[in-house]
């Protein structure tokens, strides 16, 4: 009986695994639009220029390129894919996982003018769990710190 508690336990288990990895992410619900997005709290991160939890950098670039040179530092973070969004559109949504389980992370990029150039403003969030650990905040801070400052 105990083996038999433990196969269902652990299958269970893998099912629970091959859900959160397999699960398909709907473009409609994940490409939103970060300057209505709710603060997050414990589970991500937002940066725009007010109501966030960090203020949107301002870059001298124009918004396509500023895009443009995001959406190639993003394509460079390990397991990360385009869910929906181009720059022509001025918006991306990213899905990066994590590495052992593949807890999928979003993050929606858009941009907003500025009178020196073009503000970033990026909603990171996560798909499961009540809290992140952090991981949308410093993946935010990493592509900004990547990001061209002419």
């Amino acid at each position: 009986m105990l083996k038999w508690l433990a196969l269902v336990a652990l299958l269970g288990i893998a099912g629970l695994l091959a859900y959160i990895r397999l699960a398909p992410s709907d473009p409609a619900v994940w490409h939103t639009d970060p300057l209505t997005a709710p603060v997050p709290r414990m589970n991500g991160w937002l940066v725009r220029p007010e109501g966030g939890n960090a203020p949107a950098p301002v870059l001298p670039l124009d918004a396509a390129a500023a895009l443009t040179a995001l959406d190639a530092i993003a394509m460079a973070t390990p397991r990360t894919i385009r869910l929906a969004g181009s720059v022509a559109e001025g918006r991306i949504t990213y899905v990066t996982r994590s590495r052992l389980i593949g807890f999928p992370d979003y993050t929606t990029v858009t941009t907003l003018p500025d009178p020196t150039g073009t503000a970033l403003v990026i909603h990171a969030r996560q798909r499961f769990g009540a809290g992140d650990m952090g991981v949308n905040r410093a993946r935010v801070e990493s592509w900004l710190a990547q990001m061209p400052n002419p």
